[in-house]
């Protein structure tokens, strides 16, 4: 009898602890398992988690970095099996991932929650750790992710319910990795110069054509990085990465455009990211970068899991590789603050050739193109069930759109503090003059400047034909000069040759000196333009050219007699000169009156 209530009770406990394993399990289920796939959690909802998983386990910590123009936290977990949480005790690799730069976009956020609940509720992945310190923003764009509604995303099939694309401001922050409008790109740039992450995962949703992928990547490899860390990415990294997707179920693609949008039969077009975007920026600072982009038209369930199941891949590949590729960065820093970096021509940006290109196998669907009843254009007709494997060109030999010679350093004076302050929010050293300096520098005259008509990420961009100069010009105190013997000498060259479309002279910093200040009385030029033309026979050559060029003038006469007040001693001589300039003496670099700007 005693024999038979033992194992009564024993039976009544088994059941009882499966019940309570059940109910732990069904207390770690977050809301996207819950709803059957299709939500995801709010923001508010996304913070709670966060805390949740901080809280139970001591290999997570949360944090924010900073704070939204509306006052919210922008969230941050470190997952360290060491329970290491500063850069300055950690010996691993740093690997940064972010969700949510796109709010209408959370695929990256719950994968990346699923598989930190993963490791500390199941301890499943948990030797992903052993090389690397996980750093995840679950959401980086967090005002805009509470613009949360059903009607923000008309391209993509789920979640029920997610973010708006843009910042308070209406800021697109994959489009400001290098001007740095927002104050939560200055928040992100102050946390990647503290971490200086050595891999880093961007998570977004692409829109554009139907095909069988439930996730393409980018991976910069086309010349806007140090070539051993983009051969390591070609040769090690990426094979090794499509073999575990593919084996995992998820067959994948390099991120492409079609050289015809929405028609993948037209060829596919492959490029070098700007600095603007988010794996751009961190190849400019010598640290890989991995876009994904899980593909709008598949359902939310299975964007998330090829999206979790590229992160382990990745963290798989980073573990056994962490002495090397610490190894490549090392090397690549080096290379970038050397002498022998800066004697190469510097490419400022580039462009895909449109007659080089190889023939790819891409997985697509069959699809009709019919001319709209409603519009006349072309109505692409997408048909999913009827996949097929389209032979393809693929255009994807970049080529540098312009080159400069670098300097030894660059100047920025002193009245130019918005830049200063700018390129101070990327980390990179300087030194500020505290007495005047005149001294012998290169710079740029700009002729025939171009302004962008409709605003562009909240400024009026412009672009201009670039004539070197070379002048003797005053620096006053609190200019500062720019070296580039440091590791960010790609950035610096990016944000300051204006050649560069990720400069700041392109993106409006400078557009003040494409405007005239003074100006001339037609009453007052009409005689003095007379004897200019009567004194220099070559001059009235010179107009008739002008006005063959400008024939929309010819009835203009302030624009006309502004030719000649140009060519007179009263010009501003400062106008359509860049700011900026660039230095050679190595010398000025160690001149007596100047210190590391703060």
């Amino acid at each position: 009898m005693n024999n038979r209530l033992t194992l009564i009770t024993l039976f009544a406990l088994l059941i009882l602890k499966s019940f309570s394993l059940v109910a732990q399990e069904n207390t770690w289920l977050t809301k996207y398992e819950q709803s059957g796939f299709l939500e995801t959690y709010n923001y508010e909802e996304t913070i709670a988690i966060c805390k949740q998983l901080a809280d139970y386990s001591p290999l997570v910590y949360y944090t924010s970095f900073g704070k939204s123009p509306q006052g919210r936290e922008l969230p941050l977990l470190i997952i360290d099996s060491d329970h290491i949480f500063e850069p300055t005790k950690n010996d691993k690799l740093i690997l940064l991932m972010q969700a949510g730069i796109h709010p209408g976009e959370p695929d990256g956020k719950d994968a990346g929650l699923l598989l930190i609940r993963d490791m500390i509720i199941h301890g499943k992945h948990l030797e992903l750790l052993e090389n690397i310190t996980l750093l995840f923003i679950p959401i980086f764009n967090v005002d805009g992710y509470d613009r949360f509604g059903p009607y923000n995303r008309i391209n993509q099939n789920g979640p029920k319910e997610m973010g708006w694309r843009t910042t308070a401001h209406n800021l697109n922050l994959n489009r400001d990795h290098i001007k740095a409008d927002a104050p939560e790109m200055r928040d992100w740039l102050q946390l990647f110069n503290k971490w200086m992450p050595h891999f880093f995962i961007d998570c977004h949703t692409t829109n554009g054509a139907d095909y069988q992928y439930a996730l393409t990547y980018m991976l910069e490899t086309y010349g806007n990085m140090d070539q051993r860390l983009s051969a390591w990415q070609t040769d090690v990294y990426e094979p090794e990465m499509i073999r575990g997707m593919k084996a995992a179920g998820f067959p994948v693609f390099r991120y492409v455009q079609f050289r015809r949008w929405h028609d993948p039969r037209s060829g596919l077009r492959c490029g070098a990211a700007p600095g603007m975007l988010s794996q751009g920026y961190s190849a400019l600072l010598n640290r890989p970068g991995l876009l994904i982009e899980t593909h709008m038209l598949k359902d939310y369930k299975t964007r998330v899991d090829a999206t979790y199941e590229m992160i382990v891949q990745t963290m798989k590949i980073l573990n056994l590789n962490e002495q090397k590729l610490r190894h490549l960065i090392n090397e690549a820093d080096e290379f970038a603050a050397s002498q022998d970096f800066r004697d190469q021509a510097f490419p400022l940006g580039f462009r895909i050739s449109e007659t080089d290109s190889i023939m790819v196998e891409f997985l697509g669907v069959e699809y009709d193109i019919e001319p709209s009843p409603l519009t006349g254009g072309p109505w692409f007709r997408y048909h999913s069930d009827r996949p097929v494997t389209f032979s393809l060109p693929m255009f994807n030999r970049n080529i540098p759109s312009a080159e400069a010679e670098l300097p030894a350093a660059y100047i920025i004076p002193v009245e130019w503090q918005e830049v200063i302050e700018r390129i101070q929010a990327h980390g990179i050293k300087m030194q500020e003059i505290n007495e005047q300096i005149r001294i012998e520098v290169e710079s740029y005259r700009f002729e025939n400047p171009v302004f962008r008509s409709t605003p562009n990420e909240g400024r009026q961009t412009v672009s201009a034909e670039l004539l070197s100069i070379t002048e003797e010009r005053t620096f006053h105190p609190g200019s500062v000069i720019i070296p580039l013997n440091q590791p960010s000498a790609r950035l610096i060259a990016r944000m300051l040759e204006p050649g560069s479309n990720d400069s700041f002279l392109q993106w409006g910093f400078f557009n003040a000196v494409f405007e005239q200040k003074e100006y001339a009385e037609t009453y007052v030029m009409e005689p003095l333009a007379r004897q200019m033309l009567e004194q220099d026979p070559g001059l009235r050559i010179e107009y008739e050219a002008f006005l063959e060029a400008n024939p929309g003038l010819t009835k203009n006469q302030w624009m006309l007699l502004n030719w000649f007040y140009s060519r007179t001693p009263y010009q501003d001589t400062r106008k359509n000169i860049y700011p900026v300039a660039r230095i050679y003496n190595t010398s000025i670099l160690s001149m007596p009156g100047s210190q590391d700007a703060e």
